[in-house]
């Protein structure tokens, strides 16, 4: 059997179609296949690769820490050095009341953590999440989900949630006394980069402080420098009680974490003691290379020119196919008349060698979400491919 038979053969999948491109190597914002075709990664592993692939101090750290020690007790109970110091880091650049770093292996797990702490610290029974918003597959994290099509196959799931309009002021009212956390992300990114009025988040946070219920800023997608800021929430003036990271966390690392205050954290120690745990949460290895990706965000201009790249984009993004382009930072989303356009667009684009997607509940959009660090030259070429594709379809 070949490498492609061996891969549909025995390891599980995920749809009846995968793309089946076998990747031998990446570097930068650049892909390439085991015939040596070379592709530009306009999704940076769904917004993981934010520094790139293989950033050398990632690199660098991560081979650092394998010559220290791999796994060597559950999370939470030795003082592992790479947790502890990428926790100071990253709460050093966050608001005061987010200073407590629960380690997770993914995404979903620190949605599924957070929503554990929620109803322990407050002792409520009701979640509020929102339609079309994604949290992770897990069976807590798809209850949140905000697509019926996605969630009824594997009911009954988590009882007492109920999922409200994303951007509706008079659906806040839904938010009461009973609701230990109302979970939302700042960005809607699978419903193709939608993003609400800073009214309404502010509106969301005043809702949440009135009847005592959390606020959960999902930011797994739109967190790490996406953008333009560190977290999206900057920008509107609010700051969640429980913040979720994931994805560029781990600068290509499988890493993830919710966030809190000390106080609030506290409460999954005892009543009963062990109330959240994880053997692999907080990898020392997963540790050392976010940090080390974290560091070269923040110590690079990489971050400040967000803003300026995702504008070129904009710029250059002009076609008679093309009905809008949204972006949040270098969080894009192309939009088309209808799937089956938006499809045959993309498999074009990853035939000349540009890797795109598209969006769980936009499949009339595609997804660019390129490395952070993807140059000027390299964005033109881009656009300059989409738009000959574009072209070549009205043909």
């Amino acid at each position: 059997m070949n490498q492609r038979d061996l891969f549909l053969r025995h390891v599980g999948q995920t749809s009846g179609a995968p793309l089946s491109i076998e990747i031998v190597r990446a570097e930068g914002c650049t892909m390439w296949d085991a015939s040596g075709k070379e592709y530009l990664d306009l999704i940076g592993g769904i917004s993981v690769c934010n520094m790139g692939h293989r950033h050398p101090d990632v690199v660098a750290a991560a081979k650092h820490q394998i010559d220290a020690y791999l796994h060597v007790m559950v999370y939470g109970e030795l003082i592992e050095s790479p947790q502890v110091q990428y926790a100071r880091a990253i709460t050093d650049q966050l608001p005061a009341s987010l200073d407590s770093v629960f380690y997770t292996n993914s995404g979903t797990e620190a949605t599924e953590g957070a929503m554990k702490l929620a109803k322990r610290f407050t002792g409520k029974p009701k979640i509020v999440a929102f339609e079309q918003s994604y949290h992770g597959s897990t069976q807590g994290a798809l209850s949140v989900m905000g697509s019926e099509y996605w969630r009824n196959a594997f009911r009954p799931l988590l009882p007492g949630i109920i999922h409200l309009t994303h951007g509706d002021l008079d659906a806040l009212q839904m938010i009461d006394h009973e609701t230990a956390c109302v979970i939302a992300e700042p960005i809607q990114a699978e419903r193709g980069v939608v993003t609400p009025s800073i009214e309404w988040m502010k509106k969301l946070r005043e809702r949440c402080s009135a009847v005592g219920a959390l606020l959960i800023l999902d930011e797994i997608q739109t967190g790490m420098g996406r953008t333009g800021t560190l977290f999206a929430f900057e920008k509107t003036g609010i700051v969640p009680d429980i913040l979720l990271v994931g994805k560029a966390f781990g600068a290509g690392m499988p890493l993830g974490g919710f966030i809190a205050s000390r106080e609030m954290m506290s409460a999954l120690t005892h009543d009963p003691v062990l109330g959240h745990i994880s053997t692999f949460g907080g990898h020392p290895v997963c540790c050392a290379a976010g940090l080390a990706g974290f560091r070269a965000l923040l110590h690079s201009t990489t971050l400040q020119d967000v803003e300026k790249k995702s504008h070129l984009f904009k710029r250059l993004l002009h076609h008679p196919m093309i009905k809008e382009v949204r972006t949040a930072g270098l969080l894009m989303a192309i939009e088309f008349d209808s799937w089956d356009i938006n499809k045959r667009i993309i498999d074009s684009c990853i035939e000349k060698g540009l890797f795109t997607d598209w969006f769980l509940f936009a499949q009339n959009c595609m997804r660019l979400a390129p490395p952070l660090t993807i140059s000027e030259e390299e964005i033109q070429y881009a656009c300059t491919t989409i738009l000959k594709v574009c072209d070549n379809m009205r043909t």
